[in-house]
């Protein structure tokens, strides 16, 4: 993946994004209450980041942090990384006892020097200095400062004072100072006050403050991400260089510009390769066809390698690197699949994304490099087929949880345009399960097991069936059958590869007390392998609003055949709930010996106001206990 990360870093405390939200988030209190539910309290935290042109600039941090706990010690251990484009000038530290006596100052040989680097990488100069400032009694203080230098200028500070739970901020500051001339672009989000500008004889700076910042209580369940509501400033240049490729990031087309600018020429395919392709599609009789045929020589030819050394973290290998050496990262890897539909006459876009499960949102009124991922995209006369170049398993047009359902940069012939990824519904992400389940007349039973999974439903076991081995992929399934006490006999993972690729999943059991009995009465459960099991706790008042980040359907039959000698005694009512949030089914039957159990779930992805959360826990609530509910038998005595 490209390197698009903040190079000018600041403590590791600031890079907890993963948190969620908290209704108090830039709430101002009294000094002495900033310690009530903290680790630790930001003293002072100062960040002067100065531009001298276009390609260049530096970046000074000083902060003062007081570590209240055991779980605070993270943030008294400072990371400062650097790689080709970026040194380090200085780092100076010192910790100071509750009493305030100096206990501890920074040494050049107590800073380490630590490589960056992936597992995954092949070519990265990602490297970090680490400090650390640790203490073993509470509390103390720490004192850092430290200042790097950069000529990569495609990214200016995200500045957000508070960024996890349990932390106390009492000062923070950020000043940014532009050379007359430039123009600095700026967001800001939820701030006590908003820039203060001023000038010198050469620069315009830009002030922004933040003071006595409560500590964050716990998060709301199924809140949004803190960067909605804590405190923030983005900013960003118009005019930018990074080794001598000049830029503009005024909008999203003139920053395509750029990236048009990195890729020219580099989408050359030796002869022989475009004579293997022009043969692979000549007998294809769509276009669908040939992008199959393409994908699937792209992934029995090529691995992904991260690269990202100096302006490789944006710019792509040339193609005919990567067909020689058979391997490339996200960008190399995309840019290939190009010039091999190239070759083969289709036309498709370069594409920057956001990967992963919980990608922060595309900010779309702040054009800027918001992007870890490269990816492709396929227009067709019917429909967009969207292609992960780095995956060697993945199914033709899958973008899935990595990358559907958001926005993306298409890189055209004609700059930057935004477009969105599929967005898989309900009925996309879908287990549809049946089950034939023989009882005995001890309780133990036998189970067939057919389930199948599509969508997002089916990622996991995808991943198992194109990593694991058998015997691993056996014991993964013993982690994932959700019934007390079993064996299994039998199994098999078949995958259906398709634009929403399918896995059947066959699974023989054996059963043992899969039913209670008690006396001449026998309990059973029909609901025997999907049962709800996690309602969120009830919040008073609450402020943020609820998201909910899948849609899905869940289908179950169940078939049960007891043993002889049983009549019915109680039975549980069909059930029907409707709500915003979904619906739910469950039906049961009783015939003689045999019980026939159906039930469906329905959960749609959104987000919803605040008021709406009781309404979820009464339908998890309804639905948790929907699902345990029993039949009960008596046994006939003559």
């Amino acid at each position: 993946m490209p390197k698009f990360y903040y190079t000018f870093c600041l403590v590791a405390w600031l890079c907890g994004m993963a948190a969620e939200a908290n209704a108090e988030a830039g709430k101002t209190i009294a000094p002495a209450d900033l310690e009530k539910g903290a680790n630790v309290v930001v003293l002072s935290e100062e960040i002067y980041f100065t531009v001298n042109a276009a390609g260049s600039g530096i970046n000074r941090t000083k902060a003062t942090i007081k570590v209240l706990n055991r779980d605070g010690q993270n943030y008294a251990k400072l990371y400062v990384n650097y790689d080709k484009l970026t040194k380090v000038d200085f780092i100076k530290g010192t910790t100071f006892n509750a009493a305030g006596k100096k206990v501890k100052s920074l040494s050049k040989s107590d800073i380490k020097d630590i490589s960056a680097m992936s597992d995954i990488s092949l070519f990265d100069d990602d490297r970090a200095k680490v400090a650390d400032l640790t203490h073993g009694v509470f509390p103390y203080t720490v004192e850092y400062e430290y200042q790097t230098t950069s000529n990569n200028m495609m990214f200016y500070p995200f500045w957000m004072p508070q960024r996890r739970t349990k932390v106390g901020v009492e000062a923070a500051m950020l000043q940014v100072s532009m050379p007359k001339g430039m123009t600095l672009r700026y967001r800001e989000t939820n701030l006590q006050k908003g820039v203060e500008k001023s000038a010198t004889a050469t620069h315009e700076v830009f002030t922004w403050r933040m003071t006595q910042l409560a500590p964050l209580a716990d998060p709301e369940p199924y809140g949004p991400s803190f960067a909605e509501y804590l405190p923030s400033v983005r900013t960003a240049p118009s005019d930018f260089e990074v080794q001598g490729y000049t830029g503009n990031m005024d909008s999203w087309e003139s920053f395509g510009h750029w990236i048009n600018k990195l890729n020219t020429g580099r989408d050359v395919l030796p002869e022989a390769t475009q004579k293997q392709v022009q043969a692979l599609v000549a007998n294809c009789k769509t276009p669908e066809e040939k992008v199959q045929k393409v994908y699937e020589f792209l992934q029995s030819k090529t691995r992904y390698i991260n690269v990202s050394l100096g302006i490789g973290g944006w710019q792509p290998f040339e193609a005919s690197y990567v067909d020689a050496k058979g391997y490339g990262d996200c960008k190399g890897l995309s840019n290939y699949t190009k010039a091999l539909l190239k070759t083969a006459g289709i036309e498709s876009y370069y594409t920057l994304i956001n990967a992963g499960d919980n990608a922060p949102k595309m900010i779309l009124d702040f054009p800027s490099s918001q992007f870890n991922h490269a990816v492709l995209c396929v227009p067709m006369p019917k429909d967009t087929i969207w292609l992960e170049c780095t995956s060697q398993t993945n199914s033709v047009g899958y973008a899935g949880s990595f990358t559907g359902d958001r926005h993306a940069l298409l890189i055209t012939p004609e700059g930057g345009k935004v477009v969105k990824t599929p967005k898989y519904g309900a009925n996309d992400n879908v287990q549809k399960r049946r089950i034939e389940v023989k009882l005995d007349e001890h309780g133990n039973g036998t189970a067939k097991v057919t389930t199948l999974y599509s969508g997002i439903q089916q990622e996991s076991r995808e991943n198992v069936i194109n990593s694991y081995k058998p015997d691993e992929q056996r014991k993964w399934l013993y982690q994932q059958v959700s019934v007390p006490a079993f064996e299994i006999n039998n199994f098999a993972l078949d995958l259906k590869k398709s634009k929403v690729p399918e896995v059947t999943e066959k699974i023989d059991l054996s059963l043992t007390k899969c039913v209670t009995i008690s006396g001449k009465r026998l309990f059973l459960t029909p609901n025997l392998m999907t049962k709800w099991d996690y309602v969120p706790n009830p919040v008073e008042n609450r402020k943020t609003d609820v998201l909910r980040q899948m849609s899905f359907l869940d289908i179950d039959t169940v078939m049960y055949q007891l043993p002889v000698g049983y009549a019915l005694e109680s039975q549980p009512k069909d059930v029907e709930i409707e709500s915003v949030f979904g619906v739910y089914k469950a039906k049961t039957t009783v015939e003689g010996t045999q019980v026939f159990y159906i039930r469906s779930l329905q959960m749609e992805k959104g987000r919803y106001p605040a008021d709406k959360y009781p309404a979820l826990i009464e339908f998890m609530n309804t639905v948790l206990k929907a699902d345990k509910q029993q039949v009960v038998f008596v046994k006939n005595v003559p």
